[in-house]
């Protein structure tokens, strides 16, 4: 099995630009969950060139976004 990669965020483009898909990494550092209405409210300031919330350069967003829940399951 093949060693995972070590990455930390904010990302650099030297170390992103060598990953694969399928790679294993290791993530240490912030990773962003946001949801349909966040990525909108991202979009809408950059359009108009306003300032964001956060510093996104190098940063990692996860889209999370709720599921149903499936008969007999306590969660999606």
């Amino acid at each position: 099995m093949k060693e995972a990669i070590k990455i930390t965020t904010p990302l650099d483009d030297e170390k992103v630009i060598q990953l694969k898909a399928g790679d294993l990494v290791n993530i240490t550092g912030y990773i962003y969950a946001a949801r349909d209405a966040a990525h909108k409210r991202i979009f809408e300031l950059i359009k108009k060139g306003q300032k964001l919330p956060i510093e996104l350069k190098g940063q990692i967003i996860f889209y999370a976004g709720p599921t149903p829940t499936k008969p007999g399951h306590s969660c999606g």
